[in-house]
């Protein structure tokens, strides 16, 4: 019998003991980056507004300079950019998970001992 055998994993980074940085938090950056809204952003996901604003806020406490910028209507209604810094950690992210995915790959030899 065939079986598909796969390891998964799932990392965050933490600050004093707190998740500060994840999967979740990658995504929702990543739609407030295409949509402009952390609204849109959350409804993409399948989220409130309060709980994806209470994650932008939390990021934005704790990081050095704010990944997340709001900007208020006006004529041409508001918006939310990621800023420069918050590009930076989506890159060193993703950058991180190709690495780490590229060492459980090169350990499929556990997989033939299951």
């Amino acid at each position: 019998m065939e079986r598909n055998i796969t390891i998964r994993f799932r990392h965050w980074v933490f600050i004093d003991d707190m998740k500060f940085f994840g999967p979740g938090r990658l995504e929702l950056l990543e739609h407030i980056e295409s949509t402009g809204s952390i609204s849109k952003a959350a409804k993409l996901m399948n989220m409130s507004y309060k709980k994806a604003w209470l994650m932008v806020d939390e990021m934005n406490n704790y990081a050095k300079s704010p990944y997340i910028i709001t900007q208020k209507g006006g004529q041409h209604g508001g918006g939310t950019l990621v800023t420069a810094a918050g590009k930076k950690l989506i890159e060193a992210y993703k950058k991180l998970d190709a690495k780490l995915a590229a060492v459980v790959e090169a350990e499929k030899e556990l997989l033939a001992l299951i």
